[in-house]
């Protein structure tokens, strides 16, 4: 690893704590799981998801052209080169995720490739068309960039010894990305996105024009219902990586990835009991269910603590 650490105590200080408050303001499923961490892996956590929330935020931003975003990307990117090189920077994200790196040996590579998962989302060469993917080995690549990274950079917060781990951690974020792209079906072709493989979509009869131009709040055709628990059925398959990680993590770890795994394998069984229904009504888990799965992972963190 490169870079310097900034060391100044109580400027590393007040950089997580702003990590902490986007997490908390911004994370939804993701804080719950952080909070069943011990402190130092909860920050860094904080930290790698305020790098992805303000990566993510300047790709959608909807008051600036496409163009207009990639250069605010680049120059983005470009400071936390900058912030690798020299240890300093204004921005406090930046500092914390720099310590993080070094702190639990995190690769910059996999920093590197979250965001050029983030800027396929804003590709040039994409006319004036809608975004897609003509298969899923394509679409496999975006998930892995944007999520499946994240995997493999938290893996090294939780910690591991069997490399196994690795392609379990790659697959686990397939699932959760798969169910993401599930829940916003709407919302993404709000955007002129359609992350459904056209393949897929032509091996079901659905079309791409309807999913992208539909009235608000039609309900799913019989053919765009079939596509979709496809698409869910895929999204099971490689859940059942993330059960096969669980062991492989360090035991006070294993707590939080539970309370993680639980929460999105709760919101997939959220789309399937609303038969697919993904355009009427925005798939969530209740405040009450989450929380149900919280107490689990904390009672589970304090007795990994105390007993190993």
């Amino acid at each position: 690893m490169t870079g310097k650490i900034p060391t100044p105590e109580l400027t590393l200080e007040r950089a997580y704590k702003t990590c902490r408050a986007i997490a908390k303001r911004e994370a939804k499923n993701f804080y719950y799981a952080f909070i069943a961490l011990t402190a130092d892996r909860r920050d860094a956590i904080c930290a790698i998801y305020a790098f992805m929330r303000e990566a993510d935020d300047i790709a959608d931003d909807e008051s600036r052209s496409i163009a207009e975003r990639r250069r605010h990307l680049e120059t983005w990117f470009e400071g936390w080169d900058a912030t690798v090189a020299s240890g300093e920077s204004s921005n406090p994200v930046f500092l914390a995720v720099l310590h993080a790196t070094h702190r639990f040996h995190i690769p910059l590579t996999l920093l590197d490739e979250l965001i050029a998962g983030v800027a396929m989302d804003l590709r040039e060469d994409k006319g004036e068309g809608p975004d897609t993917y003509a298969t899923f080995t394509q679409l496999y690549r975006y998930c892995y960039l944007v999520a499946s990274v994240v995997g493999l950079v938290c893996i090294r917060i939780f910690g591991y010894r069997d490399l196994r781990a690795e392609r379990l951690a790659e697959e686990t974020g397939i699932a959760f990305q798969l169910t993401n792209i599930l829940r916003d079906v709407e919302e993404d072709a709000s955007r002129n996105r359609v992350y459904l493989p056209l393949k897929d979509l032509a091996a079901y009869n659905v079309n791409l024009e309807a999913l992208l131009r539909r009235a608000p709040g039609t309900p799913p055709t019989p053919e765009e219902r079939r596509l979709l628990e496809a698409m869910a059925r895929r999204a099971e398959r490689y859940f059942s990586s993330a059960r096969q990680l669980q062991p492989l993590i360090d035991s006070e770890s294993r707590p939080a990835l539970w309370v993680l795994v639980s929460i999105y394998q709760a919101l997939l069984n959220r789309i399937e009991y609303a038969n697919y229904d993904v355009f009427t009504t925005r798939a969530s888990v209740p405040l009450y269910r989450k929380l149900a799965i919280l107490a689990v992972g904390i009672v589970w963190m304090f007795w990994a603590r105390i007993f190993g």
